[in-house]
C-alpha cells in the first residue's frame, strides 16, 4: 500500500514532476507522550543504543532516563509516522553555563541536543529536521550555543553536525560539536510557531485516524477469525 502523505501536492503527479520528500512535522512532546517515548527508546537496541546514549545501558536504565526527563526544564521533540508511531525523538537539554564555557558564550545557559531515529525512518532527513527545530528554539530562548556530544564512531550524528555547519572536536573516541546561533528575531519566532502549529494538526489527524481504526477493529465481526 502506498504511503499516505496528507500534505502531498497532487500537481506534482499531474505535471509529471518528481515527488518531493514528504513533509516532516516536528511536534513538541509533553507528559502525555512519555509512554510512547519509552516504547521508542526500548526499540533501539545493540549498537544503535550504544551510539545514542554513549554507553551500553539496560532497559531499566532507559526507563529511568525517560522517567527523569523534566518537561518544565528541557524541550523534547518527536516525529510520528502515518500510523501514529513515534519514530524519532530529539532531546534538547538546557543547563547553566559552566566556568570552562565562559569563552564560548556569555549567556546564562547552554543547550545540548541528542537525537534518535528508528531504522525504519532513516534516510529521510528526520534527524536534520529535529536539529533545525532545536536550533530555532535555542535562538528563541536566548541561547546562542548549541552542543552535541557523541562517540566519534556515530556517523549519523557527525553527519548531522557537519550538515549544520557545527565545529567538531574529537578526543579519545568521543566528539563534541558546537554551533553558534544568532539572536531571535520576528522570523525565527514565527517559524517556530508555524512549525508547531503544522505538527499539532498532523498529530491530531494521526491520533484520530488511529483511534478510529481501533474502534473499527472492535466492531462485531471485525475480530480475529479462527
Amino acid at each position: 500500500m502506498a504511503r499516505l502523505n496528507l500534505f502531498r501536492n497532487p500537481l506534482h503527479k499531474w505535471l509529471g514532476r518528481p515527488e518531493p520528500r514528504p513533509t516532516i512535522p516536528v511536534k513538541e512532546l509533553r507528559e502525555r507522550d512519555r509512554r510512547r517515548m519509552l516504547k521508542h527508546f526500548l526499540q533501539i537496541e545493540g549498537r544503535d543504543r550504544l551510539l545514542r546514549f554513549g554507553s551500553p545501558i539496560t532497559d531499566e536504565q532507559v526507563a529511568k532516563y525517560v522517567e527523569g526527563i523534566d518537561f518544565d526544564r528541557d524541550i523534547v521533540f518527536g516525529v510520528y509516522n502515518r500510523v501514529f508511531r513515534l519514530v524519532a525523538v530529539g532531546h534538547l537539554g538546557f543547563a547553566e553555563r559552566q566556568p570552562e564555557q565562559d569563552g564560548a558564550t556569555d549567556k546564562d545557559r547552554v543547550a545540548e541536543f541528542g537525537v534518535s531515529v528508528l531504522k525504519s525512518a532513516r534516510g529521510l532527513g528526520i534527524g536534520s529536521k529535529l536539529f533545525e527545530r532545536a536550533a530555532i528554539v535555542c535562538r528563541n530562548h536566548d541561547v546562542d550555543t548549541l552542543t552535541m556530544h557523541c562517540l566519534s564512531s556515530n556517523q549519523i550524528m557527525i553527519h548531522i553536525a557537519k550538515k549544520a555547519g557545527m565545529e567538531i572536536h574529537r578526543d579519545y573516541g568521543e566528539a563534541d560539536a558546537y554551533l553558534k546561533l544568532g539572536p531571535a528575531d520576528p522570523a525565527s519566532v514565527l517559524q517556530e510557531a508555524m512549525q508547531e502549529q503544522l505538527a499539532t494538526i498532523d498529530y491530531a489527524l494521526k491520533a484520530n485516524v488511529r483511534r478510529a481504526a481501533k474502534l473499527w477493529d472492535m466492531l462485531p465481526g471485525r475480530g480475529k477469525k479462527e
